[in-house]
Formats: structure tokens, sequence, C-alpha cells
């Protein structure tokens, strides 16, 4: 009986699968949009204070990644590894240089970057209070059951946007502003760094996916250098990168019932703008009333998908 009741349980969990797979749509490559989405003014005016020009940036980028074939290399190793096309990540490193930051013109020059971040004195916090101390107020009281480091610094994020942010708390007024730009930026706000321009908190949230991939070590709120220090080595950045993007792939399909897989330019927009599963939730809403249809880029996935041959050109 015992055997019986185990190969029907076999059974239906396999059917539910097969069913969940069902409602799974697979979204094609290419753009939603006809013309590009307007450019923000915060990267027209850091372009043109660089004097230069998006076109330019992106040839300097393309440049870097056709001519250092150790670095294409890792992008295939890691990109395999977390069971990703590597498009994905040529996607990512492309928007990353064209709109925010310049590239450097060799992959050396980011270990060298890097390398000058060690051994370095700061912390994550705001005024006087560390991160780990401000966490361990009781308004975050249910995020210590969470059990992946996404799941914490998810919940601690919305903890902030609710008790915390725009708000006077005991004395203290908290800025009007996002957690990651509030305790995350020892040196000035909204910076990312490195070849895969990764946020500190974007870091620490993926760090179980990435120790548990690629074996390096787990972050730690407490020791700021060593965040710095992931995020801006190339070798590490990149499993950080590959890791962000399969975490989006994954939200889409299983919170909005989309397999975003073949469109780099939509997995290129998650990694511009963030918070993969909140924009997958508020996807499914708009595709449950009938408001959207399928996921759209931005100005940023709008470029990659549109230059998408030309980038798939360098695998």
């Amino acid at each position: 009986m015992r055997s019986i009741l185990a190969m029907l349980l076999v059974s239906v969990l396999a059917l539910a699968s097969v069913e969940a797979h069902a409602d799974v749509r697979r979204m094609r490559e290419g753009n939603r949009n006809v013309e590009q989405p307007t450019v923000p003014g915060a990267s027209v005016r850091r372009t043109k204070a660089g004097k230069t020009s998006f076109d330019a940036k992106y040839e300097k980028v393309h440049r870097l990644l056709a001519s250092d074939r150790k670095l294409m290399s890792k992008i295939k190793s890691t990109a395999a590894a977390y069971g990703i096309d590597p498009i994905h990540m040529i996607g990512a490193i492309v928007g990353e240089h064209t709109y925010n930051v310049d590239a450097y013109d060799r992959l050396q020059s980011y270990y060298v970057k890097a390398a000058a971040y060690a051994g370095n004195s700061f912390r994550f916090g705001y005024q006087d209070e560390t991160v780990a101390q401000f966490v361990a107020r009781p308004q975050f009281a249910e995020c210590q059951g969470k059990k992946s480091s996404y799941a914490l610094w998810s919940c601690r994020e919305n903890v902030w946007e609710q008790d915390f942010r725009g708000k006077n708390v005991g004395g203290i007024s908290y800025p009007n502003n996002r957690f990651s730009a509030v305790f995350f930026q020892p040196f000035f706000a909204g910076q990312t760094f490195g070849l895969g321009q990764i946020n500190p908190l974007t870091a620490l949230m993926l760090t179980d996916m990435v120790s548990r991939v690629s074996g390096y070590p787990r972050l730690d709120e407490n020791d700021a250098a060593g965040v710095y220090q992931a995020i801006m080595d190339p070798d590490q950045s990149l499993a950080y990168m590959a890791a962000s993007i399969r975490h989006s792939i994954d939200a889409y399909k299983s919170i909005a019932g989309v397999d975003i897989s073949d469109n780099p330019g939509i997995t290129s927009t998650l990694y511009n703008v963030g918070n993969p599963d909140q924009r997958a939730a508020t996807f499914a809403a708009k595709r449950k009333s009938g408001g959207a249809d399928w996921p759209e880029e931005n100005y940023y996935g709008w470029l990659v998908n549109d230059k998408l041959a030309e980038l798939r050109a360098l695998l």
C-alpha cells in the first residue's frame, strides 16, 4: 500500500510539473518598441561630461570584448555554470559601459582597479549607525527567519521602504532614497563598480548563489571592503552578473509565467533597473488584467536587442 501511495504521489507531482511548465510562455527575441525609449537625463549628462557619445562608448566596449579572448572565455564558462546563454552577460556589459560608465581598454585594468581597494577601511551605514546595527532593530524581526541571502536582504529592503524611507524614526530623519543608496554607498550615492557594475546590496543578495555555484566566500555586510573587492574583481564580478541574470529569468518564469531566456534585451533591462521579483509580480498583474502582453525593454535593453546580431558575432 505504501509503495502504491508513493507511486501515486510521484505521478501527481509529475503532472503538476507538466501543467506548470505548460503555463509558461516563451518570449521571442527582439524589441517590443519600434523606437528606442528615452535615455535618462543623468546618463546623457554623464556622457557629455566625459566629452564622448553613446556611439563612441558602445564601440569602445565592443572593441574590448572583441579583442580580449580571455575575457570572452571567462564569460562563456561563467554563463555555462549558471545555465544561461552568454549573450545575456554580453548585453549587460555592453549596456553598463554604453550608458553608465566608460570601458577600460583592457581587462587587466579592471584587475588593477580592484586591487586598489584591497585593505581600504570603510563601512556600510548611515550617520553613526552601521547597517548591521540598523537591521538589528525590531522592525526587521520578520526577516530573521529567511533562509536565503536573497530573501533576507529583499525583506530588509522592503522594511526600509515601508517603515523608514523618508520618515523620522526615533529622532533620526531618514532620506527619501533607496536602501542601497543610503546604507551601501560609502563614497557617493548610486555608485556601482567593476566590469559588471554590481551594486553592493545586490551582491549581498546574491552571495548564497555565487558561493554555491562558483565557490567564492560568502559576503558579509560587516566587511564592506570585502564586498567591494568581490564586485570589482572581474572574475567574481562575472559570477555575480550571471547570478543576477539567472535570478531574473527564474523570477519571471515562476512569478509571471514568462520565459525571458531568449530575449537578452529584457534580461539587460532587468539588470539595469533591478528588483526583478517585484517587476515580475507587477507584470503578472498587468497581464492578468489585460494591460500587458509581454515585458518591454527600456532604452538600455533596446540597444542590446537592436545590436543583437553584432553582439552574438562576438561569441
